[in-house]
């Protein structure tokens, strides 16, 4: 029976939903005019369509570029949804919601319906229907980041333009429209937080700088700090990690008021060992890199350390943060579990990929480990399956989901 499992009692669970949106609703009465206090208050983060749930709502999105099928695989009920075929697609991406099919001659944006809005103290969890939003520009190297509010696409040769979120989320095809172009070019994604853009610009040769705009894209901060050959970002409670040759910087608010600080290595880290692309599960902070071949960066943003942890040759690494296991795919097809604190190896499975590429893109991508608040996902292209892992009880397979396409690319939504 394909049910996942709830991590709340029902009960308890869908009074806490009533409650909290209740405190929403006076949160939002209290902003409102006194002609609206009438007027029912809706959660904040609903959208017309949606329906509030009392768990996380989590989605797999699939696709095979050898022959352009794509499915959505809802990880509550466990049905496959068909979407429309896209062929030439090269990587797939998402902002916990929206998945970006990106191609050679654009990105197609599709709704996968499922979202949460984390308020801080509480959070809210929404399901709707999988909809087609429409293309966005730009070819090889265009990266998308968005957040409730916006979405920033930025293409290979570091220009910006800024889409709202209104539009799309009420799910009409081609409802992304032109967006507002930002002034200057970027070394990198330009990624929304904390209701501004946070982007590194730089001037010839020089080191790449912090900058801070508006969602109009004007300039409002510049903290004084450096980021030699970037490459790499994320966003978490502590604010935005932007990887660099010598460590990461991390950008904060607090007020109203933004810093950077930076977060070196503490040793000589090779090019070919630097953390570059990072992994974690959204709200954590604690993420992964691949450091070279035999081993992963993990890098504690509360505690500003890095550490690295040695291990077999990586296919892929994860993990949900303090007091879950990091999670590598190794060449050997199986998963191997290692201490956080420790760094000693603590779980390995069976052979669970009979048949593991390596660092290649798009038809021959490497599979790769999504994780949420309870468990992981593993894709196998080959066996055309996904693996869902029980991560707090020894890596175990708690199911295991059979497909009719090779799922080459898979990323999770609704987290």
């Amino acid at each position: 029976m394909f049910v996942r499992r709830n991590v709340i009692p029902l009960v308890p669970a869908l009074l806490s939903v009533a409650l909290l949106s209740a405190a929403c609703a006076g949160q939002d009465d209290a902003k409102s005019s006194p002609n609206s206090a009438s007027s029912p208050a809706t959660p904040h983060g609903y959208v017309e369509g949606a329906t509030e749930a009392a768990e996380q709502q989590s989605r797999l999105l699939l696709s095979d570029p050898g022959t352009g099928d794509t499915r959505v695989l809802d990880l509550i009920t466990g049905k496959v949804h068909d979407t429309a075929r896209r062929a030439g697609v090269t990587a797939l991406t998402t902002d916990g919601r929206f998945g970006y099919f990106h191609g050679a001659d654009g990105t197609h944006v599709l709704d996968s319906g499922a979202w949460t809005v984390d308020h801080g103290d509480h959070v809210h969890y929404y399901s709707a229907k999988i909809k087609e939003v429409g293309e966005l520009p730009g070819g090889p190297g265009t990266s998308v980041r968005g957040d409730a509010g916006v979405t920033v696409v930025t293409t290979a040769d570091g220009r910006a333009g800024v889409h709202s979120r209104a539009d799309p989320e009420k799910g009409a095809p081609g409802a992304l429209g032109a967006p507002d172009r930002l002034p200057g070019t970027y070394a990198g994604p330009v990624v929304p937080y904390a209701e501004h853009l946070i982007g590194l610009t730089r001037d010839g040769d020089a080191p790449a700088k912090v900058v801070v705009l508006d969602r109009s894209g004007n300039r409002v901060a510049t903290p004084e700090a450096e980021c030699e050959d970037p490459e790499g970002d994320a966003v978490t409670r502590r604010g935005v990690v932007l990887g660099c040759a010598d460590g990461a910087l991390l950008v904060h608010e607090d007020d109203g008021t933004f810093t950077a600080e930076k977060i070196p290595f503490g040793e000589d880290v090779p090019k070919t060992a630097r953390a570059t692309e990072f992994r974690h599960r959204p709200g954590s902070t604690t993420l992964t890199a691949p450091a070279g071949t035999d081993a992963v960066h993990v890098l504690d943003v509360t505690e500003r350390a890095w550490k690295r942890i040695e291990t077999g040759p990586v296919v892929a690494a994860n993990t949900a943060g303090e007091g879950s296991p990091l999670v590598v795919l190794e060449t050997d097809g199986a998963l191997h579990g290692y201490d956080l604190s420790t760094g000693k190896e603590t779980t390995v499975t069976e052979r669970l990929l009979k048949d593991v590429p390596e660092g290649a893109t798009g038809e021959a991508a490497a599979p790769v480990i999504e994780v949420d608040r309870s468990r992981a996902y593993l894709n196998d292209p080959a066996g055309r399956r996904v693996y869902e892992i029980d991560y707090n009880d020894g890596l175990r397979v708690a199911r295991t989901f059979d497909l009719d396409i090779r799922p080459s690319l898979m990323v999770e939504t609704g987290r």
